[in-house]
């Protein structure tokens, strides 16, 4: 597939545009700065701007193009563009940022006659981990019918942009898969932040005690790109285990206790449910903590 990929040179897209060109489609990274692989066309785009994003979604990716005998189309577009998170800048900035750029590459991508579209959501839609004080989730483990009602810039912009997704999709039948992405973690990250995390599992209270190994998010990106036919769709991403070393169990008791269970949880499950995506994309997570770190536990469920 051509792919159109913003957000390329981001923590998330660094990999995953990368992971998509391994798999044999072209990629296209669309961002302000370059990403530089070999493998992935740079473009710089200021997606705010209307026309930038549709001029760019409209055009050429490479010079060797031109050699074409017609001017290429886009088959897919994945949306990870945005200030990634509150305190990077104004909250004012982040909203605006981050709505006006996901309705601009909507628009010009459904247009266009882009009928596959994947955008980053995310785990803050549910008003837990960018909340002030402490929030629990109304029920674990927490799947994509929990309630999204956060309080925060960069939550609110997410919520807003499934909302527009959902009606880009209604007006032209394209398929558009939000991912509610968990806490992004890189391979390396592993031994320099999981020690503290095993130590202390409160380190993980706001993001469910879930993460996403950032490989595992490519593959969830190529199973979107691989699964037609499924409309608009969310999907909670995170790697099938906890990342603490407590128990479920363990967990349950100091944390949610009182909270209800929806139903039973292995002994290292994560509290962020990931089976709507293993049953309708075959998403199968494949990496874990616990292959680089000694294992207090038991393996992931």
């Amino acid at each position: 597939m051509r792919i159109f990929f913003t957000g390329g040179s981001g923590k998330a897209g660094k990999y995953v545009a990368p992971y998509l060109a391994e798999q044999g489609h072209q990629v296209t990274n669309a961002d302000l700065v370059p990403l530089r692989h070999p493998g992935v066309a740079d473009l710089r785009v200021d997606l705010t701007d209307a026309g930038q994003t549709y001029s760019a979604l409209a055009g050429l990716a490479t010079s060797e193009e031109l050699d074409l005998p017609t001017k290429p189309t886009y088959d897919a577009v994945v949306h990870f563009a945005a200030v990634p998170a509150i305190l990077l800048a104004s909250d004012v900035v982040t909203y605006a940022t981050n709505v006006l750029s996901t309705y601009n590459v909507l628009e010009a991508a459904t247009r266009l006659g882009v009928r596959k579209i994947v955008f980053a959501s995310s785990e803050t839609t549910y008003g837990i981990c960018f909340a002030q004080g402490e929030r629990r989730p109304l029920y674990v483990p927490v799947d994509e019918d929990h309630p999204t009602v956060p309080e925060d810039s960069y939550a609110m912009s997410k919520v807003a942009n499934e909302v527009t997704a959902r009606s880009f999709q209604a007006r032209t039948g394209a398929d558009i898969y939000g991912l509610r992405i968990n806490n992004v973690i890189e391979p390396h990250e592993y031994a320099e932040t999981f020690p503290a995390y095993l130590a202390d599992p409160s380190l993980r209270r706001r993001n469910l005690f879930a993460y996403i190994d950032v490989r595992d998010l490519g593959q969830m990106v190529q199973r979107c790109l691989q699964v037609d036919g499924l409309g608009y769709q969310v999907f909670n991403v995170a790697n099938a285990d906890m990342s603490v070393a407590a128990t479920t169990q363990e967990v349950r008791q100091r944390f949610y206790d009182g909270v209800p269970v929806r139903r039973d949880l292995g002994p290292h499950e994560t509290f962020y449910a990931i089976d709507k995506a293993r049953d309708l994309l075959g998403f199968t997570p494949q990496h874990s903590w616990r292959e680089v770190l000694a294992d207090p536990g038991a393996g992931a469920q």
